[in-house]
């Protein structure tokens, strides 16, 4: 799986709004605080409010917050509402795909891969990352010094 910018930075402006105070944060300064160019920032912020998981204000006292409490918000929401499904295989969903002959089996084995990314990605949420208190099976996953190895 490769995590786009888009939804790398998404997370990353969200666990900021997670972890600031109640009312509107300014776009200008979750993409200064995270790194993010602003402009990539504001388009993804707007995908975000259309997926229901930010709210916003306009004006000098406006910004952006969360529309849903972070503990009810996971990882795999966030890339689901900027970057769609969180697994494919040539822009189709895994149980649509049909194989022949000695290849048949891979369509398991792209439903497997997608079953391992929900497993993580639907247990962390915004407040996990934010507190930096992660579900048992991201260290579970983690303790294995393969799991670090770039290969």
């Amino acid at each position: 799986m490769r995590v786009s910018a888009k939804a790398d930075y998404a997370i990353r402006a969200l666990v900021e709004l997670a972890a600031a105070s109640p009312g509107p944060v300014k776009g200008e300064r979750v993409a200064e605080a995270q790194g993010i160019p602003i402009r990539f920032l504001e388009n993804i912020l707007l995908d975000l409010r259309k997926a229901g998981l930010v709210a916003s204000q306009r004006g000098s006292d406006g910004g952006y917050w969360l529309a849903r409490p972070a503990r009810d918000v996971t990882l795999a929401e966030v890339i689901r509402a900027v970057d769609g499904p969180l697994a494919s295989v040539r822009g189709s969903r895994a149980e649509e795909l049909a194989y022949a002959g000695r290849s048949a089996p891979l369509q398991e084995v792209w439903v497997a891969v997608r079953a391992s990314l929900r497993r993580v990605l639907e247990s962390v949420t915004l407040a996990d990352v934010a507190s930096g208190d992660l579900p048992d099976v991201v260290g579970a996953l983690t303790a294995d010094a393969d799991a670090w190895q770039p290969h």
